[in-house]
């Protein structure tokens, strides 16, 4: 059940490798080196390859889907994001997983809006790599 100040997660390990973060510029249109060219990233201030913020942010809704509980009823959608930021970069062969805290809840005629801070982490990381307010709107 969602009530504000609870926590859902982690979610299960996701692994961000080299084929996934190439499909992702493949689909995006977004090729810049440092996702896909492993020589000159190697070179870069990376080490090697590093996932696309996008990417990672990509993958909330299935971590959320896992972890976070239905509510009764109709449909959810993914409504918004209020803010955004990666303080550190997801190297290729990396995994990752979310966590899920509710700040607030506000019911409408329609539903129940629930603004939400994502956090996902890096196995081995020491900051989290994407934390995110998320909106969802889940309708009756």
């Amino acid at each position: 059940m969602l009530e504000p100040g609870s926590e859902f997660g982690p979610s299960s390990w996701i692994e961000i490798d080299q084929d996934r973060i190439d499909a992702f510029a493949d689909a995006t249109g977004d090729h810049q080196w440092i996702h896909v060219d492993r020589e000159r990233a190697a070179a870069g201030p990376f080490g090697g390859t590093v996932a696309h913020g996008y990417l990672t942010l990509s993958l909330l809704p299935s971590m959320s889907f896992e972890v976070v509980p239905r509510q009764d009823g109709g449909m959810s959608i993914n409504y918004g994001l209020n803010r955004v930021r990666f303080p550190a970069p997801v190297p290729s062969g990396s995994r990752v997983r979310g966590t899920f805290r509710v700040e607030s809840l506000d019911d409408a005629d329609w539903g129940l809006q629930a603004t939400m801070t994502a956090t996902i982490e890096r196995e081995g990381g020491d900051k989290p790599v994407c934390v995110a307010e998320l909106v969802f709107r889940y309708y009756r």
